[in-house]
């Protein structure tokens, strides 16, 4: 059975959420700071990648090495990153040490070293990441339809480009340190074998002192490019597609997401039925549901060869329009078992539950359990989805091709 979650905020505006788990020996924890891509300053995206590669690179007392050896003495296996929202500290260990390890993270919040001589290194290293990235049309696929269906700053590479990565000097990340690495609007989510009171106990002492800043306003623009293609010499092609969809918190959202299902939710789903074992027509197809607060997009992607390029798209299309026709008892069904399946996985994964809690709460402001996730997939008809899809049509359709030749979009 679940247990209650607790939630807690301290003075300065940081929002603590824990989740026990008595049936496990771990804990996880997921720190959510409102520095991410869009919070940069214009023309220097990648600013809030190298500045969570950075701001590990000593903080307190203890110099980079010193700080990585105490996370790894503690076992915690950590990582950091940068999104569009905010840069995320994770990790999980043992439950026992998971308050020594939230400790740490004082140090990298209000006093980190930010070390002028390990910039170059910090830099180099997203670097790596975005040519890496040049040599996986997939990754491109997607990021460059994010810059044709979302406004500005949401439509910025959370990884930065390397156009605007020579413009990023240290004192850029020192800037974007001081105007957006704050307490109000942060998030802690804990989920394991802890209990609420003890953390809120160490998160109040280690974080209460952190002083809160102004928020940073948004400005957001519409998309600037339209496009359809990106020349690159390969006998393979990769599509994009996207269209709008209801995003995450809405009162239909569980109704896309079983549409979303129905189209691409494994080897019985009607893009790799139809696309892939039909007609061979590509090796990976698939699609999902991308959301920002207030608004999403179903993001559909296949991958497959020169020669069949087009008739791939066009049976794409086709499907997805074939949705309103009507969907069947039983490929709902699949989809709730899915479902079910992995609820009973977050159950029983720390670093899931720590993560979805901080997630839910910046979306809805409250945190669902899994019971209520659970009750409202069990609740979902056949009439339910269908009218969703009814009242939500597919268009219109945005689209992106990496490969040889342009394709016709239609």
């Amino acid at each position: 059975m679940q247990q209650p979650i607790s939630t807690f905020e301290l003075e300065n505006g940081l929002t603590l959420l824990v989740e026990p788990m008595s049936h496990v020996q771990s804990a996880a924890y997921a720190i959510l700071v409102p520095a991410g891509g869009i919070h940069e300053s214009e023309g220097v995206n990648g600013t809030a990648a190298v500045l969570a590669d950075l701001i590990m690179r000593g903080a307190g007392e203890r110099n980079s090495r010193e700080l990585i050896d105490t996370l790894d003495g503690y076992g915690v296996q950590s990582n950091e990153s940068a999104g569009w929202n905010f840069i995320s500290f994770t990790g999980a260990t043992l439950a026992s040490q998971v308050s020594s390890a939230l400790e740490l993270y004082g140090d990298v919040m209000m006093r980190p070293h930010l070390p002028e001589d390990q910039f170059e290194a910090a830099l180099s290293g997203v670097e790596q990441h975005l040519l890496a990235q040049e040599d996986e049309p997939q990754r491109r696929v997607f990021v460059e339809l994010r810059r044709r269906v979302y406004d500005a700053p949401w439509s910025r590479n959370s990884d930065g480009t390397l156009e605007e990565l020579p413009n990023i000097s240290r004192q850029t990340i020192v800037d974007h340190f001081r105007r957006n690495i704050r307490p109000n609007g942060t998030l802690i989510g804990i989920a394991g074998n802890v209990d609420p009171q003890q953390m809120f106990d160490v998160v109040s002492r280690t974080f209460g002192e952190w002083k809160s800043l102004p928020e940073v306003e948004i400005i957001s623009r519409p998309p600037e490019v339209s496009d359809q293609f990106l020349h690159h010499p390969s006998n393979q092609t990769h599509i994009g597609l996207a269209y709008p969809a209801v995003p995450f918190g809405h009162k239909d959202y569980y109704a896309a997401w079983a549409a979303v299902g129905i189209l691409s939710g494994g080897s019985s789903a009607r893009l790799f039925t139809e696309v892939r074992e039909k007609r061979g027509l590509c090796y990976s197809v698939d699609a999902s549901l991308s959301s920002l607060p207030h608004v999403g997009h179903v993001m559909a992607y296949a991958g497959t060869t020169t020669e069949r390029a087009q008739e791939t798209l066009d049976v794409m299309l086709q499907v997805i329009r074939d949705l309103e026709n009507g969907i069947t008892e039983d490929e709902l069904d699949r989809c709730k078992a899915r479902a079910k399946s992995s609820l009973i996985m977050q159950q029983e994964s720390t670093p899931s539950r720590a993560g979805s809690i901080a997630r839910d709460w910046f979306y809805l402001n409250r945190v669902q359990t899994l019971t209520e996730i659970r009750e409202a997939i069990d609740s979902l008809s056949v009439d339910d989805v269908v009218q969703y899809i009814k009242s939500h049509p597919a268009q219109p359709i945005q689209g992106f091709c990496v490969g040889e030749h342009p394709l016709e979009f239609h």
